[in-house]
């Protein structure tokens, strides 16, 4: 996947990229195969997206509006072939080769493909292997594991539920595999336990009204707030959020750490983001934004943190990237909302009050710092 953005960010500043992938497909992660591959990333067949289709899409390259917002990997497979095709990017891939950089010296990369060997000198190496291809299973942390008659593997071996009908398992780890791995078996095991040594929040893909989760949390705006708030505040109010459905406590499962210090949300997304976008002078400028496209301004700091708002300005700037913003709430709501329900109500929350009153403050702020 991040081969094939490479190879596209090559093509857009004139240069020359040749891509080396060990399989004999595009897709890494998301292309399903019944055995797990030496040196690539394997997923089991029921795996879904935990990110909506406009958080996660090429940010030229939007998904089509009648795909669902959380999809399938078969779904998530075709995206990725349509963005290849769109672009033209196959033909810069020589397909079954790998790069063996144990013995390749200062970029002279040595290739292998049906055992043959074939070395090619590069101006530079960009590595998009990805971190999802080998797995760790600390054994030294499992005393007496050796003696253990039933079979134990890594979650990369799963394939699906078959084999486990009427058996009990134990789920080691509370992630995103664990969870959904977890949740199958239950149909089919006769027994299922989860084991997790620091607890975790359990959230829906489904927030707000039926909206995807990340388009509604991952908005400048909440960052604005998150920032703004006292940490205590800011803590309390998304324990609320994730509590809404089940009381955490209640089940064992509140993360030990509290909110916002695990492992996978040590680095704020948009702060992250903004970061990397400044780096290379994509990050937009909200102050000036709200002089020139006030509509557009309200767009990129009350929705959500979608990949189209680097796109707006600097080196690599997409001209369709101002409509992408201001449709992206159009193609999400396209596969739900199948008919349409005459005279429905509106109701006036909290949180538009919440955003009326900042805007005249975000105003004078900027007004502040222009003079």
């Amino acid at each position: 996947v991040s081969g094939l953005a490479s190879i596209k960010c090559c093509l857009d500043e004139g240069l020359e990229p040749t891509c080396f992938e060990r399989s004999e497909s595009i897709g890494g992660l998301w292309r399903f195969m019944e055995s797990p591959e030496e040196g690539r990333a394997s997923i089991y067949r029921s795996v879904f997206t935990n990110s909506c289709k406009e958080m996660m899409c090429y940010m030229d390259f939007p998904f089509p509006e009648n795909f669902p917002n959380y999809m399938h990997n078969s779904k998530l497979q075709e995206y990725i072939e349509l963005y290849a095709k769109h672009f033209d990017l196959l033909k810069y891939i020589q397909f079954k080769k790998h790069s063996d950089f144990h013995v390749s010296g200062q970029w002279d990369v040595e290739t292998q493909k049906d055992g043959k060997l074939e070395s090619i000198t590069f101006d530079a190496v960009m590595v998009c292997s990805g971190h999802h291809v080998y797995p760790s299973i600390p054994v030294d942390s499992f005393p007496g594991l050796e003696k253990f008659q039933g079979a134990f593997f890594h979650s990369r071996e799963y394939k699906g539920p078959e084999k486990f009908r009427g058996k009990k398992v134990l789920v080691i780890g509370l992630g995103n595999s664990g969870s959904d791995i977890a949740v199958e078996l239950s149909h089919t095991a006769s027994q299922v336990c989860i084991s997790s040594r620091s607890g975790s929040w359990i959230m829906s893909r489904v927030w707000d009204k039926g909206y995807p989760w990340d388009m509604l949390i991952i908005t400048r705006f909440e960052s604005f707030l998150k920032d703004a708030l006292p940490t205590a505040i800011s803590d309390w109010l998304y324990v609320r959020k994730m509590n809404r459905w089940f009381r955490h406590e209640n089940y064992g499962l509140m993360p030990v750490n509290g909110f916002g210090q695990t492992d996978t949300l040590q680095t704020d997304y948009i702060a992250y983001m903004d970061e990397l976008s400044s780096n290379i002078d994509v990050k937009p400028n909200i102050p000036l934004l709200f002089l020139t496209d006030p509509w557009l301004a309200l767009k990129v700091f009350f929705g959500p943190c979608s990949p189209y708002q680097f796109r707006l300005t600097g080196p690599g700037k997409w001209d369709g990237a101002r409509d992408a913003i201001l449709t992206q709430w159009d193609r999400t709501l396209k596969v739900t909302r199948t008919r349409t329900v005459p005279n429905s109500q509106k109701c006036f929350s909290f949180s538009v009050l919440l955003k009326i009153l900042v805007i005249p403050l975000l105003l004078a702020a900027i007004f502040i710092v222009l003079n």
